[in-house]
C-alpha cells in the first residue's frame, strides 16, 4: 500500500536502472528479475499521436489503453519497464484512501470523496479486466483490506472512518472485533493485490502488440507543448506528437507549480519467508502515524510477508538501516513463525496536500498531461492516471477532471501546505551551516558526506576502493541541498525529491539533468 501517513512507491530511472543501484547496496524489492519485451533505446527521430514519457504503472497504463483506443503510442523511458516507482510499491491495489475519507471529505467535500472512491474502485476493476483480456500472469487476488486501530489508541479514527465511507456510498465497510494484526479493524471488501511487474510486462507486450514503441534508455531531456508539441532527448532524438504525457512521477519541467501541493517522503518495506497459510490473506493497515502496511504474496515454497512503514521526509534522515530493522522487528513481535529476511528496501511516494493524485492537462502548456502525487496509492493512482488522460486526449469529459485537477488550490488543507512549504524553507537554511565532516579524510570507503568548501557545500563520495568523487551539493532543480542515503547510497534532495547515485547521476525527477562534477581542491 502507501501513506498520507507516508508511503511508498518510488523513482523514475536514469542510465541505471534502480533495480541495479539496489543490488549494489544490498537493499532490492521482490519484483524485479521480470523478463521484459525487447525495448530497444530511441535511435531516429519520430512522429506519433501521442509520447508518453515514463515506464511504470501511471505511463504504462496509459500507454496500454490510447493504444487500444487505435493511438500510435511513442513511450520513452530513462531506466528500463518498472524500473523504478513501480519496481518499489508494495503494491497493494486499494480503493481506502491512506489519508482517510473523512480527511477527504473535510477538504473536499461529499462529491468529490465519492467520486475518489469510485475512481479508486473502477481503477482495481479496471486492472482485473485487463489481466482477464490478456491474460497476465501476475498473481492477481481479490483481498479483504482492515484498517486496524494501533494498541493504546481509541477507536475514534474508527469511527469516523466508518461514518466517513456511509457518507460517500462506500457501504461495504464494516466493523471487526480483532484482525490479524490483533485489535478492533474496519474492513475493506474487494481490494487486491498483484505482482506489478509481471502486470507491466503483460502491458508492454500488449502495446507493441498493438503498435506501439517502447523505448527504454532512452531520456527525455525537453519537453514542448503548444500547436507543435514535442519531446526532444538527450541525445538529441526528436519525439513530434499531437499530446505528451509526463508519467515520471514527478514533472521533469519546472512549468508545472506542483511542488507547492506535494511533499517527497521515504518509505522502508522488508519481506520475510512465511509459511504458507500462516497469515490470513489480506491488505493490512494499521493507525499509527507513520502507519505499517503488510500483505503476503506467494512465491514457490510458501509466502513471503512483506511490511512497510517507518516513513519519514526525504533527504531528512539518515537511519534508514534503523528503520529497517524496526520494521523486521515489528514483523517478528506480531509472527513470530516468520522465517529468513529476504528483501529490505525503501521507496519515495509524493504525498499531496489533500490525499489525492495531480492528474490531468498540465498548467499552462497546451497538448501535455501529467501524473504526480500518487499519496501512498501508486498502483491504483497510477491506474487512474491512465484512465483519466486516455479520456482527455481523446476529448471525452469526465466528472474526474475536477477531483484531480493539478492546478487545484485546496483551501482547507493550507495548513498542511504551510507546514511542508516552511519545511522546504529550513532546508534552503541548511547551506550557511557546516558541512557534515570537517575533512574528507573521515569519510569512510562505500560512503558519502556532505562538506564546505568556502562559501559552498560538496557532496563527496568515497567509493569502495578509496577514489573520493566530488559534486556540487546543490540540486540542479532549484537548489535544494542534498544529503547522503546511506541505505541506497544515494544523493536525495532535502527540498523536492530529487535523487542522484553516489556519482551524482540523476535518477529521479524533478531534477533531469546531474549534480554539477567540482573539484575537491585543497
Amino acid at each position: 500500500m502507501v501513506a498520507v501517513h507516508r508511503l511508498r512507491a518510488a523513482f523514475r530511472t536514469t542510465r541505471r536502472t534502480f533495480a541495479g543501484m539496489h543490488e549494489q547496496s544490498g537493499t532490492t524489492s521482490p519484483w524485479f528479475g521480470v523478463a521484459m519485451p525487447p525495448c530497444p533505446p530511441l535511435t531516429a527521430d519520430v512522429t506519433t499521436d501521442v509520447c508518453v514519457i515514463g515506464a511504470g504503472i501511471a505511463g504504462m497504463t496509459t500507454a496500454y489503453l490510447l493504444a487500444q483506443a487505435g493511438k500510435r503510442v511513442v513511450v520513452l523511458e530513462a531506466g528500463e519497464v518498472g524500473g523504478g516507482n513501480t519496481g518499489r510499491t508494495t503494491a497493494h491495489l486499494s480503493n481506502a484512501i491512506d489519508a482517510r475519507y473523512h480527511e477527504v471529505l473535510r477538504i473536499r467535500g461529499r462529491e468529490h470523496a465519492s467520486l475518489a472512491y469510485r475512481a479508486h474502485t473502477a481503477a482495481i476493476d479496471g486492472i482485473a479486466a485487463i489481466v482477464r483480456s490478456e491474460a497476465i500472469d501476475c498473481a492477481f487476488s481479490r483481498v479483504d483490506g482492515h484498517l486496524v486501530l494501533a494498541p493504546g489508541q481509541d477507536g475514534d479514527e474508527l469511527d469516523k472512518e466508518l461514518a466517513a465511507c456511509r457518507e460517500i456510498g462506500f457501504m461495504g465497510v464494516e466493523r471487526e472485533a480483532t484482525s490479524a494484526l490483533g485489535g478492533p479493524a474496519l474492513r475493506f471488501p474487494d481490494q487486491a493485490q498483484f505482482h506489478p511487474l509481471r502486470y507491466l510486462a503483460g502491458l508492454a507486450r500488449a502495446v507493441i502488440r498493438d503498435g506501439g514503441k517502447i523505448h527504454t534508455r532512452t531520456r527525455a531531456a525537453k519537453i514542448v507543448g503548444g500547436d507543435e508539441p514535442q519531446v526532444e532527448t538527450t541525445d538529441g532524438r526528436v519525439v513530434r506528437a499531437a499530446a505528451i504525457v509526463q508519467a515520471t512521477n514527478v514533472p521533469i519541467d519546472d512549468n508545472q507549480g506542483v511542488h507547492p501541493r506535494q511533499a517527497p517522503y521515504m518509505t522502508y518495506a522488508v519481506a520475510l519467508r512465511v509459511p504458507a497459510g500462516l497469515i490470513a490473506r489480506g491488505l493490512f493497515w494499521d493507525t499509527e502515524d507513520p502507519y505499517h502496511y503488510v500483505r503476503t504474496q506467494p512465491v514457490a515454497g510458501g509466502e513471503l510477508l512483506i511490511v512497510g512503514g517507518a516513513d519519514h521526509k526525504a533527504g531528512q534522515a539518515d537511519d534508514g538501516a534503523r528503520r529497517l530493522a524496526a520494521l523486521e522487528t515489528w514483523a517478528r513481535a506480531r509472527f513470530p513463525d516468520a522465517g529468513e529476511l529476504v528483501y529490505r528496501w525503501s521507496g519515495m511516494v509524493l504525498e499531496s496536500i489533500d490525499g489525492l493524485a495531480l492528474i490531468g492537462r498540465a498548467h499552462g502548456e497546451q497538448h501535455v498531461f501529467i501524473a504526480t502525487g500518487d499519496s501512498g496509492l501508486g498502483m491504483t493512482h497510477g491506474t487512474i492516471a491512465g484512465m483519466l488522460i486516455r479520456d482527455l486526449v481523446l476529448g471525452v469529459e469526465t466528472p474526474w477532471q475536477a477531483v484531480f485537477d493539478p492546478a487545484r488550490v485546496p483551501l482547507k488543507a493550507a495548513g498542511e501546505a504551510l507546514r511542508e512549504n516552511l519545511n522546504v524553507a529550513v532546508q534552503y537554511a541548511d547551506w550557511i551551516g557546516p558541512g557534515e565532516v570537517q575533512s574528507v579524510d573521515e569519510i569512510a570507503a562505500g560512503s558519502g558526506a556532505v562538506v564546505r568548501r568556502g562559501l559552498g557545500k560538496l557532496a563527496v563520495y568515497r567509493d569502495r576502493e578509496g577514489t573520493l568523487h566530488a559534486c556540487s551539493a546543490a540540486c540542479p532543480h532549484m537548489a535544494g541541498p542534498v544529503a547522503w542515503n546511506p541505505v541506497e547510497s544515494t544523493w536525495d534532495c532535502t527540498c523536492h525529491g530529487s535523487r542522484f547515485d553516489a556519482y551524482g547521476k540523476v535518477i529521479n525527477g524533478p531534477a533531469n539533468v546531474d549534480l554539477t562534477p567540482a573539484e575537491l581542491g585543497e
